[in-house]
């Protein structure tokens, strides 16, 4: 198979089906001619990376991931304490953006949003707010 046949299969775009080689997450076969021949297996591990990706994995877990997935004597509390890590990750970055939305939310609702220059938004976002 080709790049585009592999692509269209898995779900995955073919410049990202290069990244992935260029990094060491897939190795296709070379022809002699040098085209890189993709085989089911291939688009079996493109659609489990774009699945892992779209959940917000980083490249380093779905390494692990893939490897895990590759071993059929791996154990699901690998995989889980994986995902675990991932989950915490997650909620970190919730939380700060509910931070982040709070005050901003407040910050709007403090401006008056009229003609007059004086406005709580550029206040909280200028240096000099930091040195009082």
């Amino acid at each position: 198979m080709n790049i585009g046949d592999v692509a269209r299969q898995s779900g995955v775009p073919a410049k990202t089906i290069r990244y992935y080689e260029d990094i060491g997450l897939i190795r296709p076969n070379r022809s002699e001619n040098g085209y890189r021949a993709f085989t089911e297996n291939h688009v079996h591990k493109l659609a489990f990376l774009g699945r892992a990706r779209a959940l917000g994995f980083t490249i380093e877990d779905c390494r692990t991931l893939l490897s895990l997935y590759e071993d059929e004597n791996h154990e699901s509390m690998q995989v889980k304490a994986v995902a675990e890590d991932h989950l915490r990750q997650i909620e970190e970055k919730i939380a700060k953006l509910q931070s982040m939305r709070a005050t901003l939310a407040e910050l709007v609702e403090k401006c008056a949003g009229d003609h007059r220059p004086d406005c709580p938004i550029i206040e909280d976002l200028s240096p000099e707010r930091l040195a009082k």
